[in-house]
């Protein structure tokens, strides 16, 4: 019962992989058969039969020394097919891990490729998105590619109190090629994100509706008088009107305060009409989002590194800005914004979902840039100054800090 010397040929093949596929299934069926045989042998060579005469067992005209060959020769073919099993098993890892590399170098060409790049364009859609849709936030991003064509953006949401850049949580946002994932935010306070309200001008309650002291409410003015003078606040303001923004910036030039984000009208759809409110704001940080388009360069260099890269170095510097005028230039980097979001649509649509770009646009671009609402920063004292203005209708108190402040 001896294995013949085909077959001991084919088993050394199966084992190395280089059978071919019809007779790789032949010996599989032969093993699958030995296997099958195996515990009968197991229970012949264990079993209680050590009485019997050597010369046969069972009837079968088999001696034991014939089955302690079959077994010797079972182990052989046991050997083999693990052996088989482990030689698939290197196999196997060694294409994933060649196809890992393969797709580290194609996400780096991706992502890596253009004049900026695509992970610096992406970071930008996002970092506008956020500075457009969320008042006195900003998020600073860096990148970080991955294997199989992905990448991810992860960065602070950071928020102006006084003086000081807080951190309000954490940013997170994922790529597939250039479709964005739904952004991770992690607040340090469960509450930010919602504490501001924006009330539109246009909202006008009816006669006898219960509603007319809505357009000069006080809860938060009595909140602001209640927080000691050694401390500082951020301020939600609504206007009774709307407002150029070189106007709106000339009110704010002589208070010893810091405007900080703008909310624009972007049309008669954009606020509750039972109660006024503007439940998704859109608006400008005071601060301009800059862009490449943006960038007047003193110095370019490129340098060749690899098969595929480049090295750029450039230098250059934004545009000038009056602290409290240059209203157009303003208002061009916003639209210049939303521009940017609406090329790359997709990707807004994930980190500004709430935001109609086509229809903000359209709006913006035919009534001009007009102001409802601002966030402001300073002295506790300084901004209770601010209910004796006549243009100023609500006010709503954020984040409140220890006195962190150089007067303005």
């Amino acid at each position: 019962m001896s294995l013949s010397e085909d077959f001991k040929q084919k088993l050394k093949r199966y084992a190395e992989g280089t059978l071919p596929h019809g007779e790789r299934e032949e010996v599989e069926r032969e093993i699958a058969r030995l296997e099958a045989y195996q515990a009968v042998l197991d229970e012949i060579m264990d079993g209680g039969d050590k009485g019997r005469e050597p010369t046969q067992i069972t009837g079968s005209g088999v001696t034991r020394d014939e089955l302690r060959e079959a077994k010797k020769e079972r182990s052989i073919i046991r050997r083999g097919k693990w052996k088989a099993r482990f030689v698939n098993t290197l196999t196997v890892l060694a294409v994933l891990l060649l196809i890992t590399v393969v797709s580290s170098v194609i996400t780096g060409i991706y992502y890596g490729n253009g004049e900026p790049n695509r992970m610096a364009i992406y970071r930008d859609v996002v970092t506008s998105a956020v500075a457009v849709s969320s008042p006195n936030m900003s998020v600073r991003l860096s990148g970080r590619g991955n294997a199989f064509f992905t990448m991810d953006l992860i960065g602070k949401l950071h928020k102006r109190v006084g003086d000081d850049d807080v951190i309000a949580g954490d940013y997170s946002v994922n790529f597939l090629f250039g479709m964005a994932s739904t952004p991770q935010v992690s607040w340090l306070d469960e509450g930010n994100g919602g504490k501001y309200k924006f009330f539109h001008p246009d909202f006008k309650p009816s006669a006898g509706d219960g509603k007319e002291a809505s357009r000069r409410d006080s809860g938060d003015w009595t909140t602001l008088e209640r927080l000691p003078e050694g401390t500082v606040a951020e301020a939600y303001l609504s206007f009774g009107e709307l407002f150029d923004t070189d106007a709106l910036l000339a009110l704010f030039e002589k208070k010893n305060l810091q405007p900080l984000w703008f909310a624009s009208d972007t049309g008669p759809g954009s606020w509750w009409d039972d109660t006024g409110v503007v439940p998704n704001p859109v608006g400008f940080p005071y601060w301009p989002v800059w862009h490449e388009s943006d960038l007047k360069p003193d110095h370019y260099k490129e340098e060749k590194w690899g098969w595929f890269g480049k090295i750029v170095t450039k230098s250059g510097s934004y545009p000038a800005l009056n602290a409290y005028g240059d209203g157009e230039l303003r208002n061009e980097n916003f639209l210049n914004t939303l521009r940017i979001l609406r090329t790359y649509k997709s990707i807004a649509k994930q980190t500004a979902p709430f935001i109609d770009i086509d229809g903000t646009i359209g709006y913006i671009e035919q009534n001009g840039v007009k102001l409802y609402g601002a966030v402001v920063t300073g002295p506790v004292k300084e901004l209770m100054k601010l209910r004796e203005e006549p243009w100023i209708t609500h006010m709503r108190v954020g984040e409140v800090r220890l006195w962190n402040w150089s007067d303005r």
